[in-house]
């Protein structure tokens, strides 16, 4: 009897124990899972809280929701797949301003752009700061839920090694035209080589007038009777190039194919984040691209070029952002992107960051260059008349508030 009752005593003590064993085994597991889980799988699981969905109720009851026109506008011009609508903002980007240029006169001076590239860094700065580095380092926004934000050690570290490849890449390829031009100027909308040829074309066709007065006056000295003949028009000089100026714009159009990419880099990327993020990243590359397109179509004139070949050579280089888009989607669709929810266990050095989460920030320090380093020196020149210089100083930050406060409206709204 007593043997059978330790026996019954020793097959509960092993059942309890295997139970036991079970029961913390499936806890140990089940804090294995949750490590692994990606952000988007995080995000998702916190909405089934009681109190995420009540607060998710306070928002949506606190900010109704209302169509602007900005959003319809949106809406119509880019209603598909984020590969789609990247695609559809590389057309409206690369045709329009290349058209544009069919009604610039040849001899257009690019210095007198300086308001309208003003008012494009202002929306270039805009669009960077109030769109993209919140986006990159925040996420976004929805209208109808609260998202919190994971703190990782390496994560910002990443994306702020990002922004800086992005900084530098466009400082490498300015660096390298400028040597390969002879140190006269690199690939921005000063293009301060254009202006040096142009002031020796006036030279020169200074000193052909100078010669056909003195011939006329000569032939008014020798006439007979006291009558002056009227003077024999001289054929007007050919303008000669130097060989450094044509070899400075075909440099520019290589510069402008490279940078042809990084724009369809960043629209790629910015409609993968999210399509707000992609439209005013449109907005943003269109203001800028039709003073830079305007600026390359006079260097390219004072290169040699005639009007139809400039015009045709845009259009060549406007393949390099469709080139851009299309690498900028490879990347999101193979590469993959940490809100995605399909990218599982850990991504690049231990975080949760996918290769496709890197175009982003390098998109935000291509920006920052060429909203800065690029342009705010021409912005800087100035010129002998302190009144003029005043009025237009008055005009260039008019129109990058301009530029910038269009970039602030449509992320308010």
């Amino acid at each position: 009897m007593a043997s059978r009752r330790h026996r019954s005593l020793l097959f509960v003590s092993v059942f309890l124990a295997v139970w036991a064993w079970n029961v913390a085994a499936t806890d140990v597991k089940g804090k294995t899972n949750v490590g692994q889980l990606s952000v988007a799988e995080v995000e998702e699981r916190l909405q089934d809280c009681p109190l995420v969905q009540a607060l998710n109720s306070h928002k949506v009851s606190s900010n109704p929701t209302t169509s602007s026109i900005t959003s319809q506008i949106f809406a119509f011009l880019f209603p598909g797949s984020p590969a789609v609508n990247a695609l559809l903002a590389t057309l409206y980007i690369s045709g329009p301003p290349n058209f544009l240029l069919a009604l610039c006169p040849p001899n257009i001076d690019p210095s007198s752009l300086s308001v309208m590239v003003a008012f494009a860094v202002g929306g270039l700065l805009g669009d960077t700061l109030f769109h993209l580095l919140p986006e990159i380092f925040l996420g976004e926004d929805e209208h109808d839920k609260v998202k919190f934000v994971m703190v990782e050690p390496n994560k910002n570290l990443l994306l702020g090694v990002a922004i800086l490849v992005g900084f530098v890449t466009f400082v490498a390829m300015d660096k390298g035209l400028r040597i390969a031009t002879g140190g006269e100027g690199g690939h921005d909308h000063s293009h301060g080589h254009g202006k040096v040829e142009e002031k020796e074309g006036l030279g020169k066709s200074s000193g052909a007038e100078l010669k056909v007065s003195e011939d006329s006056l000569r032939a008014r000295k020798t006439a007979a009777n006291g009558i002056t003949p009227p003077p024999t028009p001289q054929p007007e000089p050919a303008r000669e190039i130097s060989a450094s100026v044509k070899l400075g714009g075909y440099l520019n159009l290589i510069a402008d194919f490279t940078h042809n990419i990084t724009d369809g880099l960043a629209l790629s990327s910015s409609f993968y984040a999210s399509p707000t993020i992609g439209a005013t990243t449109t907005v943003a590359v269109f203001f800028h691209e039709i003073p830079h397109e305007v600026g390359d179509f006079a260097l390219l004139i004072q290169s040699g070029f005639s009007k139809r070949a400039a015009m045709g050579a845009q259009f060549v280089t406007a393949v390099g952002a469709f080139l851009g888009t299309c690498i900028g989607i490879a990347v999101q669709e193979f590469g993959g992107n940490s809100n995605s929810g399909e990218a599982q266990g850990p991504g690049l050095w231990g975080t949760s960051l996918q290769w496709g989460d890197m175009l982003l920030p390098f998109t935000a320090g291509t920006f920052l260059y060429v909203g800065t380093v690029a342009v705010i020196p021409e912005l800087l020149e100035t010129g002998p008349d302190k009144g003029m210089e005043l009025r237009k100083t008055a005009m260039q930050f008019a129109a990058m508030f301009a530029g910038a406060g269009i970039m602030l409206a449509i992320s308010w709204s």
